[in-house]
């Protein structure tokens, strides 16, 4: 077991890529706790994945709550050897709307949510931890109408690299995985059914270059990856998770077969 008698930390863990990631570490040997906004969805995760998870409602922007939590899992568990800075959330500020809330609501949940996570949770972690946070490949591919969401995540891509600089000292590795399309709760809005999913997931598709979208699982994986002794040489990396959207989009599928892509 790669997660043997290792404590982690996962913010977001109720659902989507921090929920897959919380099974994981659970089959890898790791006591995990994770927090979330929702304490139903809290529950229905403890109900899933048994008592072996603690799961601690927070809100990431909140410090009090977020020391309460922190505060909680070292009292249960003891030391953190990893925590994954995962809580986020999506959405749309385009030029020419009045989105300067929406803008602002993204960068606070996004980025300084993470940054306090990290803050909170730096006195009680092991000499040689392991931090991983959610990046995105949106802080590199200029998709219109998401500014907030590429800036968030820009930020993170960033100030991973300014952790890792200021923690390497204590051995504590900070990287980054940078998912891109992946099936999980957070294009709810933009299909809210299981039918407008998939005609979402098909058009998508069509622009990344292995012709589908991820699974939260493949996410974790990597996540697994940094958080373990397999990557104890790896610093201040961004790990992309896209399907090649970022390294070769021009191999997607939309390319290949514009007659399709047309349709």
């Amino acid at each position: 077991m790669k997660l043997a008698n290792k404590t982690a930390l996962i913010t977001g863990g109720n659902s989507g890529i921090g929920l897959a990631t919380a099974r994981l570490f659970l089959e890898e040997g790791a006591r995990v706790a994770i927090t979330g906004r929702d304490q139903q969805k809290l529950e229905a995760v403890v109900r899933e994945l048994g008592p072996n998870v603690l799961a601690v409602q927070a809100d990431a922007t909140d410090r009090a709550a977020t020391e309460r939590a922190v505060g909680t899992v070292v009292e249960r568990f003891g030391k953190i050897d990893v925590l994954f800075a995962n809580a986020g959330i999506g959405g749309k500020t385009p030029v020419g709307e009045d989105s300067l809330a929406q803008f602002e609501q993204i960068l606070k949940i996004n980025l300084t949510g993470p940054f306090l996570t990290i803050l909170t949770a730096e006195p009680y972690l092991n000499g040689g931890a392991s931090i991983i946070l959610t990046g995105s490949i949106h802080a590199t591919a200029g998709f219109p109408g998401y500014a907030a969401y590429a800036a968030s995540k820009g930020g993170i891509r960033t100030m991973a690299r300014v952790l890792a600089g200021e923690l390497s000292e204590r051995g504590i590795r900070v990287n980054v995985v940078s998912p891109g399309p992946i099936r999980t709760p957070i294009w709810d809005s933009a299909a809210p059914t299981p039918e407008a999913f998939e005609q979402f997931a098909q058009r998508v598709s069509f622009g990344v270059p292995l012709g589908r979208l991820g699974e939260a699982e493949e996410v974790a994986k990597a996540v697994l990856f940094l958080a373990s002794s397999d990557s104890a040489y790896i610093q201040s990396a961004d790990i992309a998770i896209d399907g090649g959207m970022n390294g070769s989009p021009a191999g997607a599928p939309i390319y290949r077969q514009p007659a399709a892509a047309a349709r």
